[in-house]
């Protein structure tokens, strides 16, 4: 393995869990800032895509405006719900789990678009993913908030049924989330096809003509900017910097986000698909331990074999064991066993 796809392995799991990290504890401290954590990425990725992609706007794009705008909806539409599933009582480690359900949604959209056929093994790895993310799911369902001890006990019922109901509609949004990649996946390998593959350019194109959606959510933007500005201030050591933790948090989740999203096209161009699998599946488990771990969020026994069967079954949709050869000598003896029975 070259130094590039070692360098790209490294920078993805390091910059890919810290990004769920910073993530984490902005959530923590300001569950309903999702539109304002989306605007700042987009805002960051497009101000370094016109300086390194476009330089300056004197690059013309590969691929015409009017073929980017239905790609721009969706890819919009897409990140700005996941990240806004936060405000309805979702816990980041079901999130984590929730959006490796990319596969069933990917396979949902092949079946009634593209009109694919699977194998029996596919469907059945499918099926693993989609058990495990049902029982996480709906052990999930029942953290609810306990604070309320010596309180009414219709009060606290009632509280109980409104956690829910938003809870519910977060995995409503979630679930949207997934097929709207999924159909945002299949558009736009159908560009790649007529256009040919421009990553680059498509990542800074993509988020560049989304800003203008954000207008619909500046009320949302600017209340959370405040509560940002209004955080507890925070002394950046060495330069003595005073700042809001909550802007030095989002400023961290930003750059992260970028260092990850790059590592990961470097991953794809450097290393096989079946690495690529490997490297991210690996990402999400840590992340997810790290925040079970960390961040005490509570998670149960069933909660870990939902887990469990949502990365087998990822690992079995990318034929992961299938693809992973035996060293040279074992499968010499094998060879050497077979033709002694033969």
């Amino acid at each position: 393995m070259n130094t590039k796809a070692m360098y790209a392995i490294v920078t993805t799991l390091i910059g890919c869990g810290l990004n769920n990290v910073f993530l984490e504890y902005i959530i923590k401290q300001d569950p309903g800032c999702g539109h304002l954590i989306t605007v700042a990425q987009f805002l960051f990725i497009a101000i370094h895509g016109f300086i390194m992609t476009s330089k300056f706007g004197t690059v013309q794009p590969k691929i015409p405006f009017k073929t980017y705008l239905i790609l721009v909806v969706l890819f919009f539409l897409t990140s700005v719900i996941n990240n806004w599933a936060f405000n309805f009582n979702i816990p980041v480690p079901l999130h984590m789990i929730f959006r490796s359900g990319s596969l069933i949604a990917n396979m949902i959209m092949g079946i009634l678009i593209l009109k694919k056929k699977y194998t029996l093994k596919k469907y059945i790895s499918v099926a693993m993913i989609t058990l495990g993310i049902i029982i996480c799911t709906l052990m999930s369902s029942g953290n609810k908030n306990k604070a309320c001890t010596d309180c009414d006990l219709q009060v606290e019922k009632q509280t109980a049924e409104d956690h829910f109901f938003w809870w519910i509609i977060g995995i409503a949004l979630l679930s949207g989330a997934l097929l709207l990649s999924a159909r945002m996946g299949i558009y736009q390998e159908s560009i790649y096809k007529h256009y040919g593959k421009h990553p680059q350019e498509a990542l800074y194109y993509t988020h560049l003509y989304s800003m203008p959606g954000f207008l619909f959510y500046s009320q949302s933007i600017w209340e959370h900017m405040k509560i940002a500005t209004e955080s507890e201030p925070y002394e950046i050591p060495m330069v003595h910097l005073v700042i809001p933790i909550l802007w030095l948090l989002i400023l961290l989740n930003v750059v992260t986000q970028y260092l990850c999203i790059s590592s990961v096209y470097i991953l794809t161009t450097e290393c096989t698909s079946l690495t690529v699998t490997l490297v991210i599946t690996l990402r999400k488990f840590l992340s997810l331990i790290f925040s079970i771990v960390y961040f005490q969020n509570p998670f149960t026994i069933y909660h870990w074999f939902g887990s469990a069967l949502v990365f087998i079954g990822t690992l079995l949709f990318a034929e992961v064991f299938a693809r992973i050869k035996p060293p040279p000598f074992e499968g010499q003896l094998r060879q050497r066993d077979d033709k002694k029975l033969n």
